[in-house]
């Protein structure tokens, strides 16, 4: 079995996956978001192809570690997501992921526009990445 793990933003959402041990994070795709519906059902299908028992998704506290506006979002998509699966949805603190997905990419020397596509995804890798390491292998 594997974890998801979603890094959501308002037109896309990144998406990875862990490897079955739950030792490496791999990203699987970038989803472009139509309609919440639309959303739930794509990631029911994603839990059914991939046999997922977690889903981690990235909460985009403010540097501070409030909870924001963004957050709040978030959070309601996380409630909305659980209620229409069967499993269970964590919240991880995503700061600076995006950021350290563009170092990433400048280690590559990937341009900024060629990044663009890839940066949700890398973004939602780091997420997956930094909660495995901090729960350890099964």
């Amino acid at each position: 079995m594997r974890i998801l793990c979603l890094d959501v933003g308002d037109k896309k959402i990144g998406v990875a996956l862990s490897d079955p041990t739950h030792s490496i994070a791999q990203a699987l795709k970038v989803y472009r978001r139509n309609s919440l519906k639309d959303d739930l059902r794509e990631f029911r299908n994603i839990i059914s192809e991939y046999d997922i028992e977690r889903i981690v998704i990235g909460l985009p506290k403010d540097l501070s570690g409030a909870i924001g506006k963004k957050a709040q979002e978030v959070i309601g998509f996380a409630e909305a997501l659980e209620k229409h699966v069967d499993v269970p949805v964590v919240l991880w603190d995503e700061r600076f992921t995006t950021n350290e997905a563009h170092r990433v990419f400048e280690m590559a020397s990937i341009s900024h526009k060629k990044r663009r596509p890839y940066l949700d995804m890398m973004a939602s890798q780091l997420i997956l990445q930094g909660y495995l390491d901090a729960k350890g292998p099964r």
